[in-house]
């Protein structure tokens, strides 16, 4: 394993955001959002004020705004569940585009949609201008358990290797004739995944075994806090 964990999220640079300590980022987040979410849905012409905040953190680091949407992708699923909250929401209905949708629904998707996607572009111009190591130091700062704190820290440290396994198993798939997107394949895709997830499990219990018979206690040295994860168990 590499030491560069988290950087398909990270765009390096040197902007004053980027420079800015990271658990005041951190806090910035976190109030914003709640921020969000504390914002009536009613309440519309707040919520382009958000997303020029938003925006303007993204240009004022020099991070690509094309960079961050093309990341957003990840809330897709999120936005396809808002979608159908109008179809199955109770209440008035009225008329849209000759569908008929309940308007409490059309306000709450509206809610949904514009809170998640704001919270999601934050999120992202955060791990866009802060290391993932950065990001550990900052919870530690913040005093976050330090439990909570490892594990995210051995999620980062192993995200490569485990899909590293994913993208071969999807190739030796491939290779026999399995296309992984098929529907008619699906089956074959849902019992590599389910491989997967006991070849992790496994390998968690072997590193933790490992720490323990390293003399681990419930916290780690402050060494292996910072130091990269080079050739790790694999």
């Amino acid at each position: 394993m590499g030491a560069a964990h988290g950087h398909r999220l990270h765009h390096h640079g040197h902007s004053a955001v980027h420079r800015a300590p990271a658990h005041l980022k951190i806090l910035a987040l976190v109030g914003f959002v709640l921020l969000v979410v504390a914002t009536p849905h009613e309440w519309y012409a707040a919520f382009p004020a958000y997303l020029a905040v938003v925006v303007g953190v993204v240009v004022s680091a020099r991070v690509p705004l094309l960079w961050v949407v093309r990341r957003m992708v990840v809330e897709v699923p999120f936005l396809v569940f808002a979608a159908l909250v109008p179809f199955v929401a109770h209440g008035p209905r009225t008329e849209v585009l000759g569908l008929s949708v309940s308007e409490p629904g059309l306000v709450a998707a509206w809610g949904l949609a514009v809170k998640g996607t704001l919270g999601v572009m934050a999120s992202l111009t955060l791990a866009a201008t802060t290391e993932p190591t950065d990001v550990l130091r900052g919870l530690r700062r913040l005093r976050v358990p330090a439990l909570m704190v490892e594990i995210m820290s051995f999620m980062l440290r192993y995200l490569d290797v485990v899909t590293g396994d994913l993208g071969r198993m999807l190739t030796a798939m491939r290779s026999r004739g399995c296309d992984p997107r098929s529907p008619r394949h699906w089956p074959a895709l849902a019992r590599s995944l389910g491989a997967l997830f006991i070849r992790s499990y496994e390998r968690g219990e072997r590193v933790h075994l490992a720490m323990l018979s390293r003399g681990y206690t419930g916290t780690m040295p402050a060494a292996a806090r910072t130091a990269p994860a080079g050739g790790g168990e694999r």
